[in-house]
């Protein structure tokens, strides 16, 4: 039940972590293009500083270093009075008060915490990539459009949310779908964080002996990963499928090679 169960988790990490890390994107972009230049140099520096290390450097990297800061930031509150060092050898000491979580707290809670971290670390690297494919798609829109509106008399602010941003998806769409095809790719890195996904049990039910149950069978591993194999390209096609029709329904009306198709096929 549990293989099963994790089949759940990592669609659940896919529908947190793609609004969470679009937002993230979303921001980034936006920062990237502001007039105040500080802001500027961070929503840049942000998108090359993530896009430029690797994945697996950072997932195992960020989230230890997140998790130390929690709980060192929780030591300074809950426990002013601590003395000894935090930095012990290769260990990272602090009062039982400042564990995150409680080492008196339910399974439940370390569970939904270390979710909470991988979901935190998947959109702070996928909503780098975002970032990029949004300021992108903003540079994309015609200078003519917001001309246009400027010409109306509307200010920057509603011209950026009444004409750039609703006219910029069709331009993101394709970078966004194949960041959205790269997060489900990328779900297997939750084994690295702790997390107990498809690819844990897969392994420890198809051993014939693992670290925690022993089975009177050979090793079927290679069966449960097919299974995922399966489930992988199974929820890509659908994907696809699903982002076709978007891609469709954005390009509706637009000034596009696919919004002109549409209206040939329309008079024909």
């Amino acid at each position: 039940m549990a293989f099963y169960g994790s089949f759940g988790t990592v669609l659940l990490l896919l529908a947190v972590t793609a609004p969470v890390a679009l937002a993230f994107g979303f921001l980034g972009a936006m920062a990237a293009r502001s007039h105040f230049l500080p802001l500027r140099w961070f929503g840049k520096g942000y998108t090359a500083i993530v896009r430029g290390v690797p994945d697996i450097a950072f997932f195992l990297f960020f989230v230890i270093a997140l998790d130390q800061g929690i709980e060192y930031l929780r030591l300074l509150y809950k426990c002013p009075g601590w003395d000894q060092p935090v930095r012990q050898g290769n260990d990272f000491v602090v009062c039982a008060a400042a564990k995150m979580p409680l080492s008196s707290a339910p399974q439940w809670v370390h569970e939904v915490y270390g979710f909470a971290l991988a979901v935190f670390t998947f959109a702070i690297v996928f909503g780098a990539f975002a970032a990029n494919v949004l300021y992108g798609a903003m540079r994309a829109v015609p200078r003519a459009q917001l001309e246009t509106a400027e010409a109306y008399g509307m200010t920057n602010r509603q011209s950026f949310w009444r004409i750039l941003v609703p006219q910029m998806w069709v331009y993101a769409l394709p970078g966004l779908s194949n960041l959205w095809m790269i997060l489900i790719k990328a779900t297997p890195l939750l084994f690295l964080l702790g997390v107990e996904d498809i690819v844990y049990w897969a392994r420890e039910l198809g051993g014939a002996k693992t670290q925690i149950y022993e089975y009177p069978h050979g090793d079927w591993r290679l069966y449960y990963f097919l299974a995922l194999l399966v489930f992988y390209l199974g929820l890509t096609r659908i994907s696809e499928i699903v982002l076709a029709r978007l891609s469709a329904r954005l390009s509706h009306g637009q000034a596009t090679a696919a919004g002109e198709a549409q209206r040939k096929a329309a008079a024909a």
